[in-house]
């Protein structure tokens, strides 16, 4: 039997990269899919990874909502609800980067990035809490970065984003376990996406690299690989944890 088969979940920020291996992996092991885009520039890669999920024999379906907007995430959630009926797994994904030295960022800039990767967590963990205490069961993954936990110059605050994942996920796996819903996050180090490209290329990605055991770059796949454990039963007694999966750069 396959890990997922009969669950429904959510992936925001699907559209490419991590977010698509993620909504990809938990398709091939028999999940419904409900993702996420933001912008029209999207919307043909959305339809695309659409048409994937389901040529693997699942429903899924794309639906173009703002993470970072409490009622856009309200009319998702509730949409999701009307035409798959439950709502078993929250993969909270969406995210931004605008590294900028502290001297230069805007307020603007910041309110962006903390909006789409720590206000949006918020949005949707509220929204999904519910049907999941219903049905008493559920599972809540979290990408939030190893920037989160060590900081990196230029890019203050996607690491303050990040790191406030870390502290919600702990709180919500306190508030929440007793009903059986276990929220845990992940903590990816540099992976190859096109939202990486420019600190993995170059004299920076030589410098990264070589701080990495592994001595390579991650593969989105190995981030899906590490939230499908999270989202399944393999991890049944695992909450508030974060799993680094990062080839050593934590060690």
């Amino acid at each position: 039997m396959k890990l997922l088969e009969g669950k429904v979940a959510i992936v925001t920020g699907a559209a490419r990269g991590i977010g698509a291996a993620i909504a990809i992996k938990f398709a091939e092991q028999g999940a419904d899919v409900a993702f996420t885009y933001v912008s029209d520039s999207s919307a043909e890669k959305a339809a695309a990874l659409e048409a994937q999920l389901v040529a693997l024999g699942v429903k899924a379906k794309a639906y173009k909502s703002n993470a970072g907007d409490y009622a856009a995430c309200e009319t998702f959630v509730n949409d999701v609800l009307k035409e798959f009926g439950k709502i078993d797994i929250c993969v909270n994904n969406a995210g931004i980067s605008k590294d900028n030295l502290l001297l230069r960022i805007t307020p603007e800039q910041w309110d962006d990035v903390m909006d789409i990767n720590l206000k949006s967590v918020f949005n949707m963990t509220k929204l999904v809490m519910r049907p999941m205490m219903k049905a008493k069961s559920g599972s809540i993954v979290n990408m939030s970065s190893m920037i989160g936990m060590r900081g990196n110059a230029g890019q203050s605050s996607y690491a303050a984003s990040k790191a406030g994942i870390i502290g919600f996920t702990k709180s919500v796996a306190h508030e929440l376990g007793s009903r059986n819903i276990r929220c845990n996050a992940i903590a990816p180090g540099f992976v190859e996406t096109d939202m990486t490209s420019y600190l993995t290329e170059g004299e920076a990605g030589d410098s990264y690299l070589k701080r990495i055991p592994l001595g390579r770059f991650g593969a989105s796949e190995e981030v899906a690989n590490a939230t499908l454990f999270l989202a399944s039963e393999m991890s049944s007694y695992v909450t508030g944890q974060v799993l680094s999966v990062c080839g050593g750069l934590n060690v």
